[in-house]
């Protein structure tokens, strides 16, 4: 009798337990509002701080670092690269900006109000995505995987996979930390996914298809990539690889 009241008692605590868990939630858009992009912006990395928005790019040869402003989406400062290098994500943290690079092993710091290279680090990994949450700064490499880095070296720290329903997710790529939680574009979906940091469980899925319109893509039009919060005003702005449009958007969950 006292083994079938501990095992009950152990089913009820694993219920609960269960029960606890976040739940998948399945997100649609709606566009707000919309601004001219760049077509030449090879969207690597989107991200605002102090209410600037600032956008890295990539392709050898068309690396940069911009400073954009937002209702005309002209470059009101841009710092052009080394052909070798490819730009890919970015992230200010303590007054410092950092910039990925694809395979060249490289990340570069720089002063946030001049874009001056003010340290290199090395990075072991493929540069993709790069946000943070405060304390660290954290990558995708185009697998599975977040790496938590340290700013001051950037050596790894730890790592999480990311899995939706128990499997990997593949093709991370541009990331933004969004109260607590870390979106991340997967690369070739015009879908976003919604990461508990902490377990890398995909808590969320932001479906984000038929926000460009086929009339306005070229044969140049490249995949949805760049995800930017403006905490101060909490709108959300997505955009694309050479995409002409910029887009403000508002989030609301549905049943699936």
């Amino acid at each position: 009798m006292k083994k079938q009241l501990y095992l009950l008692s152990l089913l009820v605590v694993i219920l609960n337990t269960s029960c606890k868990e976040e739940q998948l939630k399945y997100y649609s858009y709606s566009v707000e509002q919309v601004y001219p992009h760049d077509v030449s912006s090879y969207t690597q990395g989107l991200f605002f701080h102090n209410g600037n928005l600032y956008e890295s790019t990539g392709q050898y040869g068309e690396t940069t670092m911009r400073r954009v402003n937002l209702p005309n989406g002209e470059a009101l400062q841009k710092q052009p690269f080394d052909v070798q290098f490819f730009g890919e994500g970015s992230v200010i943290f303590n007054n410092k900006l950092y910039m990925l690079t694809w395979m060249e092993g490289v990340v570069f710091v720089m002063n946030p109000d001049s874009f001056e290279v003010i340290a290199k680090h090395p990075n072991r990994h493929q540069g993709w995505g790069l946000t943070t949450d405060g304390e660290f700064l954290i990558m995708s490499d185009g697998s599975s995987q977040l790496f938590y880095m340290e700013p001051n070296d950037f050596s790894e720290k730890k790592s999480v996979q990311v899995t939706l329903n128990g499997h990997p997710v593949p093709y991370l790529n541009e990331l933004e930390y969004i109260d607590g939680k870390v979106w991340a574009n997967v690369y070739g979906k015009d879908q976003i996914v919604i990461i508990e940091p902490k377990s890398g469980k995909v808590v969320g899925l932001l479906d984000c298809s038929g926000i460009l319109p086929n009339s306005e893509r070229t044969i140049r039009t490249d995949v949805l990539n760049g995800i930017a919060w403006n905490p101060d005003t909490k709108e959300l702005f997505i955009t694309g690889k050479y995409w002409p449009n910029m887009y403000k958007i508002k989030t609301k969950e549905i049943s699936k």
